[in-house]
C-alpha cells in the first residue's frame, strides 16, 4: 500500500492535515521521499514551505480525504479532531475506499476507539499514532511513533512511519498508542519539574549551570529533558518546541483517564497546578520548558 520509497515517487498519495510546528517537518519528510502529498491547514501561511516543496494545497480537509489512500493529522486537540473526522464534511465520510487514517495528534484514547470503530464500519483503516520528540525530533526524522490499531493496517502504513519516526512501535489495539503518549507525557511532567529544579538550585548554589549539565547528563539523573531542554532553560530559550497549551491538555487527558481507572497521580496533578500558574502567567504558547520560570521565580 504504502508504495516503495526506495525507488522514488510512490503511487501513494498521502494527505497531511495540520502543519504546524512539527507537522510541517514530517509532511516534508514524505514529499522529499517521493510521495505526492496534499495539505491543509487552518492557516495557509504554515503550508507554504510545503508548497515551495511541490504539495498540493486543498481549501478543506474533506477534500484531502477525497485525493488521499493515507491521511494524516497532526491537530491541537481532541475537539479539533473530533470535529475533523465526524460529520457530513468529515474525514470519514469523504474518505476513498480502503483508505487508511493515522490520527498523529496527542489525543483521547476513547475518541481514537471512536474513530477506529467508525472507520471500519466503513470498510476504512484507522490507526491512532501520537509521537515524541518535539520539534527536533520531528525535523530530523528521529521521532519516537506510538500506534495503536489493527496489526495489519500497522503493517501497510509502516514504511511511511519509519520515514518520519526512528522508534516506530505498534502499542496494541485501537488507543494503545495514546495511552502509551500518556506515559509518555507523564514521565515528562515530573522529570521537567526535576530538571527546573536541578538549574535553579545549580544557581542559587553559584554554580555555572552549562557545567552542570556536562556532570549530571550522562549519568543516572540523565533524560531527554536534560539533554536537550536545559541548554534551552539556561539561555532563556522558551520558543515552543512544543506548547504548555498543549501540555496542559495532555495532561488533562492522562489525569481523566487515570481517574477512569481508579489510579490516583500526585506527580502528575503538581505539575498541572505548576503549568497552569505558567500560563497565568502569559505562558500558553511558550515552550514546555518555560515551567523554568516559574521554578526559579524568573
Amino acid at each position: 500500500m504504502a508504495g516503495n520509497t526506495q525507488a522514488g515517487a510512490s503511487s501513494t498519495v498521502i494527505g497531511f492535515i495540520g502543519t504546524g510546528i512539527m507537522g510541517a517537518s514530517m509532511a516534508g519528510h514524505l514529499r522529499k521521499n517521493g510521495y505526492e502529498v496534499h495539505v491543509y491547514n487552518r492557516t495557509k501561511a504554515r503550508a507554504e514551505g510545503l508548497l515551495q516543496q511541490g504539495a498540493v494545497w486543498h481549501d478543506q480537509p474533506k477534500d484531502v480525504a477525497k485525493h488521499a489512500d493515507v491521511v494524516i493529522t497532526m491537530l491541537g486537540y481532541p475537539s479539533d479532531v473530533e470535529q475533523i473526522y465526524f460529520g457530513a464534511d468529515g474525514l470519514l465520510n469523504n474518505a476513498r475506499d480502503g483508505a487508511y487514517f493515522l490520527d498523529m495528534t496527542t489525543s483521547s484514547p476513547a475518541l481514537a476507539k471512536r474513530i477506529s470503530q467508525e472507520a471500519a464500519s466503513k470498510g476504512l483503516h484507522a490507526l491512532d499514532a501520537p509521537v515524541s520528540g518535539g520539534d527536533v525530533g520531528a525535523r530530523e526524522a528521529k521521532l519516537s511513533i506510538m500506534v495503536g490499531g489493527d496489526t495489519q493496517a500497522f503493517e501497510a502504513v509502516k514504511p511511511l512511519l519509519d520515514i518520519m519516526g526512528t522508534n516506530v512501535v505498534h502499542q496494541g489495539s485501537a488507543g494503545a498508542g495514546q495511552y502509551t503518549k500518556m506515559c509518555n507525557q507523564i514521565t515528562i511532567a515530573s522529570n521537567m519539574i526535576g530538571v527546573s529544579e536541578a538549574l535553579a538550585y545549580a544557581k542559587a548554589a553559584g554554580l555555572d549551570q552549562t557545567q552542570v549539565l556536562k556532570s549530571i547528563s550522562s549519568g543516572a539523573a540523565g533524560s531527554w529533558s536534560l539533554s536537550n531542554l536545559a541548554p534551552r532553560m539556561i539561555a532563556g530559550d522558551f520558543a515552543p518546541g512544543f506548547y504548555v497549551k498543549h501540555f496542559v491538555k495532555d495532561i488533562r487527558i492522562a489525569l481523566d483517564s487515570a481517574a477512569e481507572m481508579g489510579l490516583e497521580l500526585p506527580g502528575l496533578k503538581l505539575a498541572q497546578s505548576l503549568y497552569e500558574q505558567l500560563i497565568e502567567h502569559g505562558g500558553d504558547n511558550d515552550g514546555t520548558q518555560a515551567l523554568y520560570r516559574i521554578i526559579a521565580g524568573e
